[in-house]
């Protein structure tokens, strides 16, 4: 089954730029996911059960930041081809 995730990151700290920066180009190390990035969100594509493996594991490694937030909308359907 294809998904579709829209995922915004918020590092509560004052240096906020950098930890968004590096959770985007970990996500874009996975060469079966299609990631693309705008100025407030984040759009990740594949299939189901990869992109919630990687978002696990992305997500816990960004968690070793104290007081981070994410906001997850996750579809199942590829809503680049609706």
């Amino acid at each position: 089954m294809k998904t579709s995730v829209e995922i915004s990151y918020y590092p509560l700290k004052v240096e906020y730029i950098s930890p968004i920066k590096n959770f985007i180009e970990r996500l874009n190390t996975y060469q079966n996911l299609i990631v693309k990035t705008s100025g407030i969100s984040t759009h990740i594509f594949g299939d189901y059960f990869e992109v919630m493996q990687v978002l696990t594991k992305e997500i816990h490694k960004s968690f070793e930041l104290p007081n981070s937030i994410f906001v997850l909308k996750i579809i199942n359907a590829d809503l680049q081809k609706i």
